[in-house]
């Protein structure tokens, strides 16, 4: 293995039905970009108001995990069923149901389960917020679903970013504070907006780096709808977009520790330089969970921040 920044996962050999296999299908490392939104989003009404209930927070966290399992589950099993992991030479993650580690019947079984406890977790938050929870919990499992399902899914779709950038960014932050506080503020929705655009960088990574597969999959992805050098801009704006409204967030909540986030600067810059300097393939499997990595930084500062300017009040 080349010990560079865009070294290269070498995967090992998995015993079939293993616990190895449902993490593959599961895919934990990319359950980051669950966490980051509900913790901003709690911390933000925490910071706004002053109170913050810790069970409805673990229920929360719990929801919206879950509907990440089930998302990847439906990706593994769905690429999988169209057939699309025979089509030229894949370059992603290895697939549970392609590479016979899990049965698609095992996979679904599990989809069903992961979705019937998120069901149960969201009739809890039902009783303590109301119906509303109802609509969030029931959009964001239809897209779960819907992204790699359906007779049009929205992995095949240019779609996909703008999806993340919704469902993980605007609903999943917005969300969390309206679930704790009844109330949604401003500088919760620039956060959401931060942070949907770091969780969209994350996938403009992976639809980037399997370009050349995707086209012969019959996928037409916002990458291979803008090309190459489109699909790069694309990725600095999520990258970089972020840190343009951090300054804006510290105003408007009258908090400059809510700045924090502005030093991961250097670290993103330093990111974007080597997606731009990785050659085509799985090179690009590390810059992938190092974005997912980034998000989390800038969410756990910009959580600091929020509950530090909460106790100097």
């Amino acid at each position: 293995m080349i010990e560079t920044s865009c070294n290269v996962e070498v995967t090992t050999a998995m015993r079939p039905g293993s616990m190895g296999a449902w993490m593959v299908a599961i895919r934990p490392r990319t359950l980051l970009v669950a966490v980051s939104p509900v913790l901003v989003g709690a911390t933000l009404g925490f910071e706004r108001t002053g109170a913050i209930n810790l069970v409805v927070v673990a229920i929360v966290f719990g929801a919206a995990v879950l509907m990440q399992i089930v998302t990847n589950m439906q990706n593994d099993v769905g690429y999988s069923v169209r057939g699309s992991e025979s089509r030229g030479t894949r370059t992603g993650l290895p697939r549970a149901t392609a590479n016979g580690w899990l049965t698609v019947r095992q996979v679904r079984l599990g989809i069903v389960f992961a979705a019937a406890v998120a069901f149960g977790l969201g009739m809890t938050l039902f009783a303590y917020r109301g119906w509303p929870v109802l609509a969030i919990g029931g959009a964001s499992l239809l897209a779960a679903l819907a992204y790699m399902g359906g007779p049009k899914p929205i992995a095949f779709t240019p779609f996909g970013e703008l999806t993340v950038f919704l469902f993980f960014g605007l609903v999943a932050v917005t969300g969390t504070d309206w679930v704790l506080t009844g109330a949604v503020g401003l500088v919760s929705l620039l956060s959401a907006t931060a942070i949907g655009g770091l969780a969209a960088a994350a996938l403009a990574v992976n639809n980037h780096r399997d370009m050349s597969h995707d086209r012969m999959a019959g996928r037409h992805t916002f990458a291979i709808s803008v090309g190459e050098a489109g699909s790069r801009r694309l990725y600095a704006a999520l990258l970089l977009g972020p840190f343009l409204l951090v300054p804006a967030i510290a105003i408007s909540a009258h908090a400059p520790s809510l700045a924090l986030p502005l030093l991961l600067i250097p670290s993103a810059m330093h990111l974007l330089h080597d997606f731009s300097a990785c050659p085509p393939g799985v090179a690009f499997n590390p810059i992938l969970f190092r974005t997912f990595w980034l998000e989390l930084r800038f969410a756990v500062l910009l959580s600091a921040g929020a509950v530090l300017a909460r106790l100097v009040e």
